[in-house]
């Protein structure tokens, strides 16, 4: 089974949520880690598995940052991982695939379904087998308890219900250590 896992310096994992309902806040993490086994060549009985670490997120705004870290959104402190396993991973075509799982934040599991665009394999300069992949999906955070909001004068939420998940990854093939007999 080849086992491939994430190079962090070449991959990004990112949410929005809509702001006062007219805009987007950003944000991502920045320690995560990602793995994808497979014996088929073309992923259809992948294995993914993902961790980022709460304490990681960063939308550029330590108060909003400190915020989401807080009880009131992730509590990092209590439940440092949000994790995701893959129960299936179904090819559309050459390039498109959907992507079943569970995805685990603040100890509630939920099934969900991310759009999975595969960008191709290379051999990089020294030898190294690299897959490329852009995946995007949503879920409500309120199914995870993050509830937390404000009503604005006008009767819209601070904050939307809906995350917009989005990554772009790139995968480094670990290569077997064979064990050599005297």
């Amino acid at each position: 089974m080849a086992t491939y896992k994430i190079d962090q310096s070449h991959s990004e994992v990112t949410f929005k949520v809509k702001h006062l309902m007219i805009a987007s806040a950003s944000g991502k993490f920045t320690e995560y880690e990602a793995t994808l086994k497979s014996n088929k060549e073309d992923f259809s009985d992948a294995v993914v598995t993902f961790e980022g670490y709460a304490a990681s997120i960063t939308t550029g705004n330590e108060q909003r940052d400190t915020h989401l870290r807080s009880d009131d959104f992730f509590n990092a402190e209590k439940y440092p991982k949000i994790t995701f396993k893959s129960t299936r991973l179904k090819k559309i075509s050459d390039e498109d695939y959907k992507l079943y799982g569970d995805l685990t934040i603040r100890d509630i599991t939920k099934p969900i379904e991310l759009k999975v665009t595969y960008n191709g394999t290379i051999v990089d300069p020294w030898g190294n087998t690299r897959l490329g992949f852009e995946i995007e999906g949503k879920v409500n955070r309120h199914e995870y308890g993050l509830k937390w909001n404000a009503v604005t004068e006008t009767g819209g939420f601070v904050v939307g219900a809906d995350v917009k998940i989005h990554a772009n990854v790139e995968l480094v093939k670990q290569e077997v250590a064979v064990e050599q007999h005297a």
